[in-house]
């Protein structure tokens, strides 16, 4: 008897976890459907709001935490005028990103978001902040590519930034075309971990690759 009550027991407790990992599943998948469809700021503040509350709900995964964060830089990237708002949205991100790192601290993509969102701060003040937020972007990149050296997205975020300083410096875009070329010839090779794991920037590179042929 005792036996069968643990046996029950555990296939209660499997069963729980079985269920909200498709709850969990479920939420991201819509979640990244809609991510998909955004267009304005208002749909990925909307979307990186359902981000946070799966989030809340699963306090122990990070991907609701990235996608949240993602959506509030690529918000800070639209923004056209208003350089408060800009920093308002990555304040909000960078919140993300730090929950993030204390989840996962060694997670490639955690650190190439971050990156990117250091490249967000120097849109919003170029000149007065791009030498401090260049330098923590590469740091950033770094990191990702140290913990994981195949990841394309890491590489691709390398390469823009190498390209956006070539340009203080006189350099040719074109020198680029070459690791670009070699970047999206290898870019389907790196597999990615599931459905739900960030799996952007080929079209990116696509259009790096594209401009070269001009």
């Amino acid at each position: 008897m005792k036996k069968l009550f643990l046996s029950v027991s555990i296939l209660s407790i499997a069963l729980s976890v079985m269920s909200q990992s498709q709850e969990f599943t479920s939420a991201m998948s819509e979640g990244l459907t809609q991510f998909a469809k955004c267009q304005t700021v208002d749909q990925y503040q909307a979307v990186g709001n359902k981000f946070s509350v799966i989030a809340d709900a699963e306090k122990t995964e990070w991907l609701p935490y990235y996608y949240h964060a993602d959506c509030y830089i690529l918000m800070s990237f639209m923004e056209q005028a208003d350089a408060a708002k800009k920093d308002a949205y990555l304040d909000v991100a960078e919140k993300s990103v730090k929950r993030m790192i204390e989840l996962v601290p060694g997670e490639s993509e955690v650190y190439v978001l971050q990156g990117m969102m250091c490249s967000a701060r120097i849109m919003v003040d170029p000149m007065a902040r791009g030498q401090e937020y260049s330098a923590l972007s590469m740091k950033a990149i770094g990191k990702a590519l140290g913990l994981d050296s195949n990841n394309p997205r890491a590489k691709f975020m390398k390469l823009r930034n190498e390209m956006g300083m070539a340009q203080f410096y006189g350099q040719s875009p074109s020198d680029f075309c070459p690791q670009a070329k070699d970047l999206l010839a290898t870019w389907d090779n790196y597999q990615v971990k599931s459905p739900l794991h960030p799996n952007w920037g080929k079209n990116q590179v696509e259009t790096i690759v594209a401009g070269c042929k001009n």
